[in-house]
């Protein structure tokens, strides 16, 4: 499992992790059951604390991803892929209407709204 940290991120490093293990989870490249490493093994690994990854594999576990059994480790929640997205999704649907009331308000064009999302989604 590769995690790329990025220092110059506006995220926090916690939060960059959480996005690449849920982004590998849902590509299919960590499968269910899959063993993820140890928090210390990880924190190694990226250089970092053992509490930011703690504070990483937390979420995750709130969030439904991973799986946290004492004694053995951390694995790839069981899930609903479906079930996911569409709760992803749902979010991502309030974002765009906070962006849409603020480009109809301020007189900014649809197609300039448009392209700072395509903007964002190609980075």
């Amino acid at each position: 499992m590769e995690i790329i940290i990025s220092n110059s991120s506006d995220k926090p490093i916690y939060e960059q992790i959480c996005m690449q293990i849920k982004g590998l989870i849902m590509n299919g490249t960590l499968s269910a059951g899959e063993a993820l490493p140890s928090m210390r093994a990880l924190a190694k690994d990226l250089h970092i604390s053992v509490i930011t990854v703690q504070r990483a594999y937390e979420d995750l576990t709130r969030d439904g991803f991973i799986e946290t059994v004492s004694g053995k480790g951390s694995f790839v929640a069981l899930q609903n892929k479906e079930f996911i997205q569409e709760e992803q999704l749902r979010i991502a649907e309030e974002f765009l209407k906070k962006a849409a009331e603020i480009g109809k308000a301020h007189g900014i064009a649809y197609e300039r709204m448009a392209d700072i999302l395509k903007l964002f989604y190609e980075e």
